[in-house]
Order: C-alpha cells, then structure tokens, then sequence
C-alpha cells in the first residue's frame, strides 16, 4: 500500500494526522467507534453504518481482506474508515481483494496511523461528533470548517437510501460447513409448519435473512416505504422489522405503517426496528451520546436473569418512560441501563435493540428467531 499523507478533522477542532488508504479524495459523516475485535468486513458492509464514519478500536486491521462469504449486503456503508493499522497483504486464503483496493473501489476514504485510544476516549467524552477525512485538501483550519458545516444524521432519512427497491422472496438460509449457504427448501423440509413472514427492509443484513429462513421462516423482502395494506395482502402470518440506519423518526411513513398493522398480525423488531416500533406504540426515542457499537455489549432478559453478550450498532435509545402500560420492558443494558427489549402481549409484537443475527458478534441471542417461529406457531406467548 503506498503511503499517502490524510487528515481526519473533528467538528470540535481536533485534527489527526496520518496515512491514507482507500480511496484517494474527501469523505464525511458522524464519527463512532466499534470495539468488535473481529469482523471488520462485516461492519463495512452493514447499512446501518449509512452516514457515518467507523473507528475501530481493535488496533491491526485487513489483515484477512476481503471475500465474497462475509459480506451483510451488496457494498460497503461506512463513510468512512478510521484504523490504528491498516495491513496491505491479506493473510487469508479466502480473500479475494485487499481491503485498500475494497475501499478504492467503492470511493470510501480510509485513514491509518492515528492515535485511535485518544479519538475513542474524545468520542466517549465529548460524544459522537461530525469530521471529515482527505487525502485531497490538507488545510486543517479548511477541514475543520467542513466537518462543523456537515448537516447531523438527526432528521435525515437514511433509510431510502438503503431499502431495497422491489418486493423479493428470500432463498437460502445459514451457512453449513463445505456446503455453502443452503437453499430455504432444505430448512423447510426439517419444520411441520413454515410460517410465511414479510421483513420490512430498513436496511437488513443478509444474516438476518439466513437466519429467519434457517428457523424456520418462509420469508419475502418488501421495501420500507410499503404501505400496511400492501403488507397485509400477502397474508403473512408475522412481520419482520429490521435494522437500519439514522434516527427513527425520519421514516415516518414506516411508523405509519407499523402503527396500523399493530394487533393485526404479529410482529418481531431489532434495532431501528425496535425503534419504529416503539414510535409506533406513541413512546418516545433520544440520541445516545457516542451509541452501542460492538459485539460485547452485555443485556440481562429480566425474565430469566440471563445475562447475555449481544452484537449492537444504534445511536438511538427507546424511552422507558414513553412506552406505557401496555408494553412491559423485557431486557436491559447493563452498561447503561438502556432499553434493551420490549413486549406487547395485547398486540402480540415484541422487539429487541440488539442483533440477535450476530455477523460479527455472539450468537447468544439466536434464540429470539426460535421465539418468534414458535410464537406464531401458537406454542409460546410473549
């Protein structure tokens, strides 16, 4: 990788300087960190990352590269990539590009060489905060400037950006060791029942998609603008709300919508999901000051005591307070004591903040996605 002098300009004034990789030019958004200490290339290509700029703080990173296997969708989200050290040669036999030349290819400015503990502890500090990275302008009173003028994700809606745009079925479930990713049939075949569910694309991981198939779901994508009636003429048997990027109330058509399915049919939310869904029950949603990024965020199910290590990336948190009598909160975040889960007996839905997909992250909360086929299945309340 050849050595190219980036900035990295904070609103606040903080500059770093250091090297470039990626692409050579200027990108910006919100600044946040992820503590993952793997799987780099999944947080890439998360579309919940739309608009910002990922820190990560594990410190040696593309040292695997990059494969087509572990991709959460069709291309990278990131803004922008910020990395103690970025590796040059993959050491993995399975890549198939480097993740400069992965970076380059899709226009997404990277930088390397910077003091990522003290960007982290500024972030933990001061809060997540718009900056700007080039390898183009090196005027840091200039790049300043520009991260300070940067319009905040708040209100904006994100979330057209990443939907898909046409209703699709999904086909194939969990990766099985030399075999691949599975067509939906061979799942299929191991359940009595296959409930048919609609997932709302907010911004899904394909994980997501492999995991509802690979328990036990017969699934079809519809956009997030969708309408209720549109949804309900599919006749489904559940709703499924998923991640996504942004703040909840820009998609309020997407509220709308899941206001009105509301007691209708049954419906699981995760992440902005979980959001939606407490916008639609009229509770109310806050920024957190620098978010749950990472895959060890620890959540107790105040039903149980379990206490479970989750894979979480939001910057939103429900507001206990808001959510009223009907709904019962169901998990917490023992770091912060946020709004991890909720449930709503008397309009049969319930959601968790948190992936329970994983990719990267524990795959402690698997679990839910069998909650959920069983729930629909009459075998199990919420």
């Amino acid at each position: 990788m050849s050595e190219r002098k980036a900035i990295l300009a904070l609103a606040d004034g903080t500059v770093f300087r250091g090297t470039g990789f990626g692409y050579e030019g200027e990108s910006g958004g919100e600044i946040v960190f992820n503590t993952s200490m793997s799987g780099y290339q999944e947080v890439l290509t998360d579309p919940s990352y739309k608009g910002q700029m990922v820190t990560m703080t594990y410190p040696e990173i593309g040292n695997t590269g990059i494969n087509p296997e572990d991709v959460e969708s069709t291309r990278p989200w990131v803004e922008g990539f910020i990395v103690r050290e970025a590796w040059g040669t993959p050491s993995s036999w399975r890549h198939v590009e480097s993740l400069d030349g992965y970076l380059r290819r899709f226009h997404i400015c990277g930088i390397s060489g910077i003091d990522t503990r003290m960007l982290t502890r500024l972030l933990r500090n001061k809060g997540s905060q718009m900056g700007v990275i080039s390898t183009a302008d090196l005027d840091e009173a200039r790049l300043v400037a520009k991260a300070k003028a940067m319009p905040s994700i708040v209100g904006r809606d994100l979330v057209s950006e990443v939907t898909t745009d046409h209703v699709h079925h999904w086909e194939t479930g969990d990766w099985e060791l030399d075999k691949g990713y599975l067509p939906a049939s061979v799942y299929h075949a191991r359940f009595s029942r296959v409930p048919r569910i609609v997932a709302i694309d907010c911004g899904i991981k394909l994980n997501i998609l492999r995991m509802l198939v690979s328990h036990g779901f017969d699934v079809t994508v519809v956009p997030a603008s969708t309408s209720a009636d549109s949804i309900l003429a599919h006749n489904p048997d559940g709703v499924f709300l998923s991640n996504g990027p942004g703040v909840p109330e820009g998609v309020p058509g997407t509220v709308d919508a899941v206001r009105s399915l509301l007691g209708k049919v049954p419906m699981f939310g995760i992440c902005l999901g979980h959001q939606i869904m407490g916008l639609a029950l009229g509770a109310k949603t806050y920024k957190l000051k620098f978010g749950h990024h990472g895959g060890n965020q620890p959540v107790k199910d105040l039903a149980t005591g379990k206490v479970e290590i989750t894979s979480q990336n939001h910057n939103f948190a429900v507001d206990a307070a808001t959510l009223g009598d009907l709904a019962r909160v169901t998990h917490v975040n023992l770091n912060d004591r946020t709004v991890e889960g909720f449930s709503v007996p008397s309009m049969r839905c319930f959601s968790v903040q948190y992936h329970p997909e994983a990719s990267p992250g524990p795959h402690d909360s698997r679990y839910l996605f069998d909650r959920f086929h069983r729930f629909l299945l009459g075998e199990e309340a919420i």
